[in-house]
């Protein structure tokens, strides 16, 4: 955990802005999962995608950022995070799928993701998205004023250990606004750690990697470098929303206000 001393305190003016960068990703992300459908390849979703933000004025921030070469990231089945686009992977019925968008608007950044169901999906598998979406709202309620960041991954694996699901340590939230990854790092489990107190004016995401398994670990593919998939084949989920403490609670940033 980085200092909780370099954890940037953003006013109601940025936090707007912010917001304005958020709510774009998640305009990008709904016309995405709109487009999932059986024998749709990943690419595409990626240039529709990279076209629509063009065309919003704002960038892709995924695209070129540390190398990674595509404008989203779509990670299926077993894939945990970091999925390339590509028209090699064709979504197949039954399947599910990670979208992730970030964008970059007026110089500031907006995450968000979600776990899209491909065609007709196992009640089971279906099931599992679902907890996976409530883990994430599970964080986001902790997320508040006199609580330390560990309310928020305390409250998630507590909550997916009864299903015996696990929770993905490799990966964690971030903070975000004028960078697209900025202190605190934002974990989704259980720490004995003494992690930072949550303040007013703190903005990140709360992003769990939720695996059906009950093993959390990851490996990252060799070839791409980018890829990280669970190591015994379970699916995993995820979902994202970018949040700001305001009025000591947890703001969500990425979901239009009509929309909770």
């Amino acid at each position: 955990m980085s200092s909780r001393n370099m954890i940037k305190i953003y006013s109601p003016d940025a936090i707007a802005n912010i917001s304005r960068a958020a709510l774009l990703a998640a305009e990008v992300l709904e016309l995405a999962a709109q487009r999932v459908a059986p024998g749709v390849d990943t690419a595409s979703i990626d240039e529709f995608c990279a076209s629509y933000i063009a065309s919003r004025g704002a960038l892709a921030a995924p695209l070129n950022y540390r190398g990674f070469p595509k404008s989203i990231c779509t990670s299926p089945n077993d894939v945990i995070c970091h999925g390339i686009p590509s028209p090699d992977v064709v979504l197949q019925d039954g399947d599910i799928v990670n979208i992730d968008i970030t964008v970059f608007l007026d110089g500031y950044y907006g995450d968000t993701s979600r776990t899209v169901l491909v065609g007709e999906v196992p009640s089971g598998v279906k099931l599992f998205v679902e907890r996976a979406e409530k883990a994430m709202w599970k964080g986001i309620e902790a997320a508040v004023v006199g609580h330390r960041f560990n309310a928020i991954g305390d409250s998630i694996e507590r909550y997916v250990k009864k299903f015996n699901y696990s929770v993905v340590r490799d990966y964690c939230g971030h903070g975000i606004g004028a960078a697209f990854h900025e202190d605190p790092a934002v974990l989704h489990y259980s720490s004995r750690s003494a992690l930072p107190m949550l303040q007013n004016g703190m903005v990140f995401t709360v992003e769990p990697m939720i695996n059906m398994g009950k093993n959390w670990r990851s490996e990252v593919d060799q070839i791409d470098g980018w890829t990280a998939r669970t190591v015994d084949g379970s699916l995993s989920a995820q979902f994202e929303h970018t949040v700001a403490i305001v009025n000591g609670k947890a703001q969500v940033l990425s979901i239009p206000p009509h929309s909770i």
